[in-house]
């Protein structure tokens, strides 16, 4: 597979508005993650501390704090091959810089006359060793296209193209290509380098099309995402949709397609989960419990709840703000009393790097084998809990088998109780495409945003 090693640029649209002070707090931002801040924090820190920034400089600054961490192994590439090695820095502010000036060329087409009043002396910041001339030199010099193979490629040549091409880790390229087949490793790689999409849930369920109305009405253009049944995106990118009337009365809730293809996989087949019970025993910030409390309805009941306090705080926030009575957080949650339990397993979050694309350079496969042995315990201990004809729905936000179908795999060895129930059965055909034997995998770009899994497990009777 020919694809180039140099990217296209991004539109213009996309990016928000540059200035120097977007550049100086985009490249802060940088700076603090590669002293070893999570790039959340970081940014969350410049935008608090930069002033006067309008929404379309805080956008930029949000952009390119991304687009730097997403981009390191082939932006570095790009100022070896210009003759700066990223070894030879001697600051922090250095490395960041080079890495800003090379992102500004290659990933938004901007030359010297743009890049230049970003960079330059005396800021945007301080200290550093490079010259003006030397970051003109990476914006304005020949960089060639390396020639393509001759012949077929080994494994190993396929592996380094791609890990350079979209800047993930050798090991996990290397994983991933022991997984997927070239052509899907190439496009989930592609699809987890790039900025992702916003997704939306129409809400109530089944409303999907006088959302979409009542959004057209007020100037927003959005369209329908057929692979899930709720779905929405915006078909433009000014965020005009969170002025909206149509968002403040809650008719929509941000929410990714394949977590909300997890919340689907918690149904029972060909029935509802209207006034039943439903555990999200992982409810993070909330997200899947809103969807389950609007699958439930107002006869039913959602318990929540999280190892987290701080994130469950986050979650009883939502549920308030959304109003639902329905969504209660005890403690401990009594799963025996349940029909469905949401197991949304913490682990290494490989499906969701577009969002968080610093985590791929903290990531080890040592990490992978404890984040396996985490979800085993926990799947463990909720089994050990629910009642005879209950459902668990095994889920994660990682593409790697070690943290699915091994996971479940194990589990239904030790565990002769539990039977696997196919998820999807008797979806229609357009929902289909996230579904992989009996498992929901919800892989980009053939499922629109991050990468998803689920399994179905049901206590047999007896």
């Amino acid at each position: 597979m020919d694809i180039p090693l140099w990217p296209t640029p991004h539109e213009p649209s996309r990016l928000g508005r540059p200035s120097r002070r977007a550049a100086t707090a985009a490249i802060e931002t940088h700076i603090a993650v590669l002293k070893g801040e999570p790039l959340k924090a970081a940014l969350a820190t410049a935008l608090r501390e930069a002033e006067g920034l309008g929404g379309q400089e805080r956008r930029f600054v949000a952009m390119a704090a991304r687009e730097l961490s997403r981009h390191t192994r082939l932006l570095d590439l790009a100022a070896r091959t210009l003759g700066h090695s990223p070894g030879k820095h001697v600051l922090t502010e250095d490395q960041a810089l080079v890495r800003y000036a090379l992102w500004r060329r290659l990933f938004c087409g901007e030359g010297w006359a743009r890049v230049g009043p970003e960079v330059k002396l005396p800021g945007p910041v301080r200290p550093r060793t490079l010259h003006d001339a030397v970051l003109e030199g990476l914006v304005t010099k020949p960089l060639a296209e390396p020639p393509p193979a001759q012949g077929s490629e080994s494994a190993e040549a396929v592996v380094e193209r791609l890990a350079t091409r979209y800047s993930f880790p050798g090991w996990l390229t290397q994983r991933l290509a022991q997984v997927y087949p070239e052509g899907t490793l190439a496009g989930l790689m592609a699809s987890l380098d790039e900025e992702p999409s916003l997704h939306f849930r129409a809400r109530p369920p089944g409303t999907r099309d006088a959302v979409l109305a009542a959004l057209a009405q007020e100037g927003v253009a959005a369209e329908a995402v057929p692979c899930a049944p709720d779905a929405l995106r915006v078909a433009d990118s000014s965020h005009r949709i969170f002025e909206s009337r149509t968002m403040k009365v809650r008719r929509l809730q941000v929410q990714d397609v394949g977590s909300q293809l997890i919340v689907l996989a918690c149904l029972p087949p060909g029935a509802t989960l209207a006034g039943l019970t439903v555990a999200d025993v992982c409810a993070g910030a909330g997200g899947k419990t809103l969807g389950l409390a609007d699958l439930v309805g107002a006869k039913g009941k959602v318990l929540a709840g999280d190892r987290s306090k701080r994130r469950l705080a986050d979650a009883r926030d939502r549920v308030r703000e959304f109003g639902l009575k329905q969504v209660s957080f005890p403690h401990p949650v009594p799963l025996d009393a349940v029909d469905v339990v949401l197991v949304d397993a913490p682990c290494s979050g490989t499906g969701s790097l577009a969002r968080e694309p610093d985590q791929k350079w903290k990531l080890s496969a040592k990490a992978i084998t404890e984040f396996q042995a985490t979800q085993s315990a926990l799947l463990a201990e909720v089994a050990a809990q629910v009642k005879p004809g209950a459902r668990i729905v095994y889920a994660t936000c990682s593409v790697l088998p070690e943290e699915n179908d091994a996971v479940v795999e194990g589990f239904l060895q030790k565990h002769p109780g539990f039977a696997l129930e196919p998820v999807g059965e008797g979806w229609p055909a357009e929902l289909q495409v996230g579904v992989d034997g009996p498992y929901l995998r919800a892989l980009p770009p053939r499922v629109p945003g991050g990468g998803f899994f689920a399994a179905r497990l049901v206590r047999k009777a007896g």
